[in-house]
């Protein structure tokens, strides 16, 4: 319910949602129950209205003067008298010289009930005939009628996830950021914050929650984690891009403390994990995550967020001051390599996955990437996919026949087409992640939502079951579709 302007000073009723005057009733100058020619015939004060009404007057001497009789001098008929105005206890102004049938200051008690409709429909039809008469009284509606509907809040109170998204792009395209983040860091930097809002709205007593994590290793793999772990694990993963960039790692327990005055301006509290004497701590991103996991297994989830939070700002802030020079330099996984360009989207893919992961386990809702961040999490995967053929291919898990070719000559080819959000098209080499693919050489098509083909390169969806449209050679498409999921890890 809104407060709204009252014509003519004052308001009253609801009509189509807007506050109304309501319809004046024609006044008569005696009570409704009593004859006109009944009507007492007293003489009103000296500049006034008679006080009170009575409904049974007894009039001296008998019987009213008769029908036909004339009237005592000096008092005429009411029908035919002027009344004149009168102000009344509080300030209102009686025009009709019918006097109110409550008091002002009862009248003014009973502006809340009646703000919240919760006066009774005499007293109701009281107030609203008062309204108009007194400035006063109306303003005091307005004012109650204004505050009740913001007491009726009817939208969510929740905050759109991509409001911060909206908003950043809204500044940025008024006034470009001074060190603006690259282009290809963008989707890490977005994916880190909606994490971060999703943990701040859970709050502490959610770190000890079991999250079901999916991946595909030859199989299907499911295990249970806490969220707490699932948080480190992002922290131990991304720390490969730290060191790539040369920056301290913010792991505490896993060495001597760092120095607070070492030029870093890093607090006490900060711990190196690398440290004179100390092993580093292994590449591989499973074998990271265990030994991160046996160092920083007793911290609170409080205290795991602001380490992961702390290391994602880092991150992007380094690359945005480094600039596009870093795109290309690589960053070691151990068995493979990325380049900058796309250890960003790789990252912030499995930061993506791992809060619907957690945001699944605590019934919270939580939706895709923006439209064009998506975009670039289907490409990074889409780009990976010869590899990773290949590397099946040598190892003898796929069934359609090799053929391999010189890199740089044209070879079989697979059309994927995704559609939706972040969707698009590419041609996949299939006997060499060198050679050219071209429409010509294709010798299948596949075609899946983005999503669908995001869940299916995250191990979330088994390759038999994914949802695909299928044309051509079925030995190809099955093979591409199990090194889509083999692109997933926990």
């Amino acid at each position: 319910m809104s407060g709204a302007a009252f014509p003519g000073g004052g308001a009253a009723g609801r009509d189509g949602g807007r506050l109304r005057i309501p319809a004046q009733r024609e006044q008569r100058n005696a009570p409704d129950d009593l004859p006109v020619d009944r009507a007492p015939h007293r003489s009103a004060p000296s500049g006034g209205v008679p006080a009170s009404w009575e409904r049974h007057v007894e009039v001296p001497g008998g019987e009213g003067p008769e029908e036909g009789s004339a009237a005592p001098h000096g008092q005429e008929a009411a029908e035919e008298r002027p009344v004149p105005e009168k102000t009344s206890k509080g300030g209102c102004r009686n025009a009709s010289g019918r006097p109110p049938r409550y008091e002002h200051a009862t009248l003014k008690s009973l502006l809340g009930a009646w703000a919240l409709t919760a006066c009774a429909p005499e007293e109701a039809q009281a107030v609203e005939a008062h309204l108009p008469e007194c400035h006063q009284c109306s303003e005091e509606a307005r004012r109650l009628r204004g505050a009740v509907g913001l007491l009726h809040q009817e939208d969510s109170l929740d905050l759109d996830p991509l409001l911060r998204a909206r908003v950043l792009e809204g500044c940025l395209g008024r006034r470009p950021a001074r060190v603006p983040v690259p282009d290809w860091a963008g989707a890490y930097d977005a994916e880190t914050a909606r994490l971060d809002a999703l943990l701040r709205d859970l709050g502490d007593g959610y770190w000890s929650a079991p999250v079901r994590l999916q991946w595909f290793d030859g199989a299907p793999v499911a295990q249970q984690f806490t969220v707490g772990r699932v948080i480190a694990h992002l922290t131990a993963v991304d720390g490969l891009v730290g060191r790539a960039l040369g920056l301290p790692s913010t792991s505490r327990g896993l060495g001597g403390p760092l120095d607070a005055e070492d030029g870093r301006g890093a607090p006490a509290r900060m711990y190196r994990s690398r440290v004179p004497g100390d092993e580093e701590l292994p590449l591989d991103p499973w074998e990271r995550t265990t030994a991160d996991w046996e160092a920083r297994g007793h911290l609170p989830g409080a205290t795991l967020r602001s380490m992961w939070r702390d290391q994602s700002h880092q991150l992007v802030q380094t690359v945005a001051f480094a600039g596009q020079g870093v795109a290309d330099l690589g960053v070691d996984y151990g068995y493979f390599e990325l380049p900058f360009r796309d250890a960003f989207l790789d990252r912030a893919f499995e930061c993506w996955v791992h809060a619907a992961d957690i945001a699944e386990a605590v019934d919270y809702p939580y939706g895709p990437p923006a439209p064009g961040h998506l975009h670039g999490l289907v490409d990074l995967a889409a780009r990976m996919l010869p590899a990773a053929l290949a590397r099946r291919r040598r190892a003898g898990l796929t069934t359609s026949a090799a053929r391999l070719v010189a890199a740089g000559t044209p070879g079989r080819s697979l059309r994927l087409e995704i559609e939706g959000d972040g969707g698009g098209e590419w041609y996949l080499p299939l006997d060499s992640p060198g050679a050219s693919a071209s429409p010509e050489k294709a010798v299948a098509h596949v075609a899946m939502d983005s999503l669908e083909f995001c869940q299916l390169a995250a191990g979330h969806v088994e390759p038999e079951r994914a949802a695909a449209g299928q044309v051509g050679d079925r030995a190809v498409i099955r093979d591409v579709l199990f090194a889509t999921a083999s692109l997933s890890r926990m």
